[in-house]
């Protein structure tokens, strides 16, 4: 099963059939439009190469259309594209009852579903989601899940409830793993998806965990944790009766570099904004509903939930302020050719504030930050660094210590919420992000 944000889907100047389709003069198309991305219009006259359209909103545009008037293969030639006059207002809940299956067609069937907020659109058994951007707790809670538990697939509304039965009936009835694949770019929702589909796989089973907690609040739990520290990949082991026997969490391809660089409007990991405000970090908004020292709150009661100690509550985000301290160390060049010292009153009492924190000798730390060590046979030899290559030392070990912080959160959930090694069948959700372009791919 899959769970996507479709970015682009086409299928030329060829009908959902497989029928090859002709443009003539009245006939309702799309065309590419700079503002709007896509504008329908219809064909007024087609001389030879060139058809003039005029579109809805008044204009007229001339484009080469060799593609369907001659029948050409060439794709570069057009960007014209069939309107499919019989699709209904509201749009359809599957795509593939669409006559088009072209980008224009897709996009608009799901501009029509999302002002009605209906979010999920079904293309077979791939379910598209469409961000909401808020909370809609009326379609996740526990009367949607009985109503999906068991119903065949496509004989209700498309919701991500539904995919995850069929994951969950698969294994059951014929004994087979099964996986969930939840892709999209940065801010689509892959995460709150991924939550929901714990959410419903944990509603159809749960037995007895540790301390009292059931499998189900410790598997539910453990995301929020995750979720403000880093992306994280779940899979979910279910034995043959139904129930949910533990689960596995591993990680995959961590950014260990959003730690120390991000791109605008994009921010860090969670877990530095719930110590901290910082909005002049980054041009992302502000939402109403969304805040993070209550976010920071449910974090803290999920680390509870899933068995962690206050005591190690406080170091982990000792941890975490302590990386934020790192960031703040500036340098400048030293007394010696390409050495490096703190920059100023400022970088020193955010190295000594650091030192403090991780509990070293602040000494120890400025050394390892402005120096390279490096171990002969005969040997041991310390060279300085410039302030670049220090900022870079810096930036290294701050990635390093999250990473290992992260490591460390991972192991210690899997010890409370552990995989069942009897267990025969599981379900993977894996979530991970789409292909991207960003002004620094790195």
């Amino acid at each position: 099963m899959h769970i996507g944000i479709l970015d682009e889907y086409r299928k030329e100047d060829w009908s959902s059939t497989g029928t090859p389709v002709n443009i003539i003069v009245g006939s309702h198309v799309w065309i590419e439009d700079p503002e709007v991305s896509w504008i329908d219009g219809q064909v007024l006259k087609i001389n030879g190469k060139d058809a003039e359209i005029e579109t809805t909103n008044g204009k007229k545009v001339c484009r080469l259309s060799e593609r369907y008037v001659l029948g050409s293969v060439n794709a570069n030639l057009s960007k014209i594209y069939p309107k499919d006059m019989e699709a209904p207002p509201g749009g359809v809940d599957d795509m593939t009852k669409l006559s088009y299956l072209h980008e224009p067609g897709v996009l608009q069937n799901l501009k029509a579903r999302y002002e009605l907020n209906e979010i999920y659109t079904y293309t077979g058994n791939i379910l598209i989601a469409i961000n909401p951007f808020q909370r809609l707790p009326h379609i996740y809670g526990a009367h949607m899940m009985t109503q999906y538990k068991g119903a065949p697939f496509g004989e209700l509304s498309p919701h991500v409830f539904a995919v995850a039965d069929v994951a969950y009936r698969a294994m059951i009835n014929e004994g087979k793993s099964n996986s969930i694949l939840v892709s999209g770019e940065s801010g689509a929702g892959k995460t709150e998806t991924t939550k929901m589909l714990m959410q419903y796989l944990a509603f159809l089973g749960g037995r007895a965990g540790t301390e009292g907690r059931t499998v189900e609040q410790q598997v539910l739990e453990s995301n929020p944790v995750l979720e403000a520290f880093g992306n994280a990949k779940t899979v979910r082991n279910n034995n043959s009766s139904g129930r949910i026997s533990g689960a596995a969490i591993r990680t995959y391809l961590l950014e260990r570099s959003r730690v120390c660089q991000i791109n605008d409007p994009e921010r860090n990991y969670h877990c530095f904004y719930l110590l901290c405000a910082a909005p002049q970090e980054s041009k992302c908004y502000e939402l109403a509903e969304i805040s993070d020292a209550r976010e920071y709150l449910a974090t803290r009661r999920a680390m509870d939930v899933v068995g962690i100690s206050q005591k190690d509550q406080e170091a982990i985000f000792r941890v975490v302020a302590a990386i934020l301290h790192i960031g703040n160390i500036e340098f400048t060049k030293g007394k010696d050719v390409d050495s490096s010292v703190p920059k100023d009153d400022k970088a020193k009492f955010h190295l000594k504030t650091t030192a403090e924190l991780l509990m070293c000798d602040a000494d120890a730390l400025e050394d390892a930050l402005c120096k390279r060590v490096m171990i002969t046979p005969e040997e041991v030899i310390k060279r300085s660094l410039d302030p670049q290559s220090a900022a870079v030392s810096r930036d290294g070990l701050a990635k390093t210590i999250y990473s290992r912080l992260f490591d460390w959160l991972v192991d210690k959930i899997n010890n409370s919420i552990g995989q069942d090694p009897k267990s025969k069948s599981l379900i993977g959700v894996l979530d991970i992000y789409g292909f991207e372009s960003f002004k620094s791919n790195r």
